[in-house]
């Protein structure tokens, strides 16, 4: 990514920009940058100027500590100040919270759409994150970039012999290189619940999409995000996993997007 914007606090943040209609910024999950949405900007970009960014800490952008959510808001509060101060926003995953947070922190957001944000929706699921959190933030402070990553893959259920060939893999050296961005990705998820009050106050219109294909519990919290919203939706794409194709996906949110939610 050639081009970048300026931080609230100083960090330069890479983007690209797919098309030259209304700004839709497209947030990233957890060992993601810029370059894993490009398919879906590319698939929006006849109608949106779709944009793609690394998030802090990855890829061609910069990092500045001390870390806080507040930080990954003002990246997204910087990308949207350089195309006209206006913009809907799509995340997925766990870029779902952060996109949500932005969006609840009044930013000059038109619509937001998530894709199986991962709340916990039940007490087992919630041990487990605790669980999950304090173990990552073990490794990261020992350095121990691959088994972070190792931790996160397990965590969301990728299994051994998968996670085996991965290590082997072109792949392996840049993930490790993002490891740290795992803890701003478990930060952005808060307390790991479906923030029902600050969505409760939320005006603009929200759509949360899952996968009919993927676990029931992704799509209880995302029937759960959009329940909380005023002015909330909820969809389900047939055949569709967590790993969701951007050329199902991109009519749907075309379709919210150019309504106006």
């Amino acid at each position: 990514m050639d081009k970048k914007t300026i931080s609230r606090d100083g960090t330069p943040i890479a983007y690209e920009r797919h098309g030259d209609g209304p700004t839709v910024v497209l947030v990233g999950g957890a060992m993601c940058t810029g370059a894993t949405l490009a398919p879906l900007a590319e698939a929006l970009s006849d109608r949106f100027g779709a944009v793609t960014y690394d998030r802090r800490g990855r890829g061609d952008s910069g990092d500045t500590a001390p870390f806080a959510v507040a930080r990954e808001v003002e990246d997204i509060a910087a990308l949207i100040d350089t195309f006209g101060g206006g913009a809907a926003l799509y995340g997925i995953s766990s870029g779902g919270a952060l996109a949500l947070e932005a969006a609840m922190s009044g930013l000059p957001v038109r619509e937001v759409a998530v894709y199986e944000t991962p709340f916990a929706v039940d007490e087992i699921a919630g041990k487990q994150r605790a669980e999950y959190t304090g173990r990552l933030a073990e490794l990261l402070g020992q350095g121990r970039h691959s088994d972070a990553v190792e931790l996160f893959l397990t965590h969301v259920g990728t299994p051994p012999e998968m996670i085996a060939g991965v290590r082997m893999s072109h792949a392996w050296p840049g993930m490790e290189a993002i490891a740290p961005t795992l803890a701003y990705d478990d930060a952005a998820m808060g307390e790991n619940r479906v923030p029902r009050e600050r969505l409760a106050a939320l005006s603009v219109p929200l759509l949360s999409v899952a996968g009919d294909a993927s676990p029931a519990w992704m799509r209880e919290a995302a029937w759960s995000i959009a329940q909380a919203a005023p002015n909330g939706s909820y969809r389900t794409l047939e055949g569709q996993t967590h790993v969701v194709d951007p050329q199902v996906l991109a009519p749907v949110l075309a379709e919210f997007f150019g309504t106006g939610g």
